[in-house]
């Protein structure tokens, strides 16, 4: 039986999405074709599928080591962690562990070139709509950031770093990465509803994984992706939103009003080779809407599926190559 779309917040530390796990065939209730290991993280869970007998149990302490380790770096939900402490500093130049500097150089790089739909001094606007927990002053201003190795600077003391649109994408690149140097090439790996899959599954079909019908009250599948070699990452206003009015607020701010984005886009899936690029501009492309996010992503040749709007329906939109990988 196929697993039930996993829905988490964004704010509950590192992301939210609306790709849930959609098991190929042999994945079943009853089978003996996979074996799946998984753990807390995040406010969420991760899962890793490897063929049957291969020791996926192995890989769960490193995998739960790992994840730790990001999440005392970038969570901006810990006091002690490293983008807390810079956000507490002042201007200037400030020490950073060197990959959080990497994801941060990341950020501000799909903050460019999305124009700024994708920014990482936003989290006192998204705090202000109740939906995060970083305190800053001045308006968002990423153009104010720069990091080198191992180190971050802000060009005053009120802007603040928040990698939570982007994070949890290195999280995942990095349990792919380990499973990969413990000698696994065909595996599914499923971080909070962000995937990562590598080769194919016992049955010889590429991993299927499925996308969230984002309206309200859908509980089904709005599409689903073969996924090989290849990560995705979902953005969407459903599973951490609120209403007011006719109104309904979600947790994605758009930097350009500093309001929760509004419009008829429900949902953008992004796929990529890596987890880290997936999630980011899936919050870029999530923030920019229904017209102007289809027309970033064919400016930068991303493979993406837009899920919009229309009366009581959706309408699917792809961009770049994802319509080859679609079922």
């Amino acid at each position: 039986m196929p697993h039930p779309p996993i829905r988490t917040s964004r704010r509950a530390f590192l992301g939210m999405t609306g790709a849930a796990l959609a098991a190929p065939g042999p994945l079943r209730a009853g089978t003996s074709a996979l074996e799946v290991t998984a753990g807390p993280a995040f406010a969420t869970t991760w899962r890793l599928a490897l063929p049957a007998g291969a020791g996926a149990e192995r890989l769960r302490a490193p995998i739960a080591a790992r994840l730790a380790g990001i999440d005392a770096q970038m969570s901006p939900w810990r006091a002690d962690s490293a983008v807390s402490r810079f956000n507490r500093a002042g201007a200037g130049e400030h020490p950073l562990p060197a990959e959080t500097a990497l994801v941060a150089r990341s950020a501000l790089g799909i903050a460019a070139a999305s124009g700024g739909r994708f920014d990482p001094t936003v989290g006192p606007l998204v705090a202000r709509w109740g939906f995060g927990p970083i305190t800053g002053e001045g308006a968002p201003d990423w153009h104010g950031l720069g990091f080198g190795a191992g180190h971050g600077t802000k060009a005053r003391a009120g802007l603040t770093l928040d990698l939570c649109g982007i994070a949890k994408g290195r999280a995942l690149d990095a349990i792919a990465a380990l499973v990969r140097s413990a000698g696994h090439d065909d595996f599914l790996i499923d971080l909070g509803g962000e995937l990562a899959g590598h080769g194919t599954p016992p049955s010889g079909r590429p991993w299927q994984v499925a996308v969230e019908d984002p309206r309200p009250d859908a509980n089904g599948t709005a599409a689903v992706l073969r996924l090989a070699g290849m990560a995705v990452a979902t953005s969407g206003g459903r599973a951490q939103s609120f209403g007011a009015g006719a109104r309904s607020y979600s947790h994605i701010i758009d930097p350009r009003t500093a309001e929760p984005v509004a419009g008829d886009l429900a949902s953008v899936s992004v796929m990529a080779p890596s987890a880290m690029l997936a999630d980011g501009w899936a919050t870029a492309l999530a923030a920019a809407g229904a017209t102007d996010g289809p027309a970033l992503a064919r400016r930068h040749g991303l493979s993406a599926l837009f899920l919009i709007r229309e009366g009581a329906g959706l309408r699917h939109e792809s961009t770049g190559d994802i319509a080859r990988h679609l079922l």
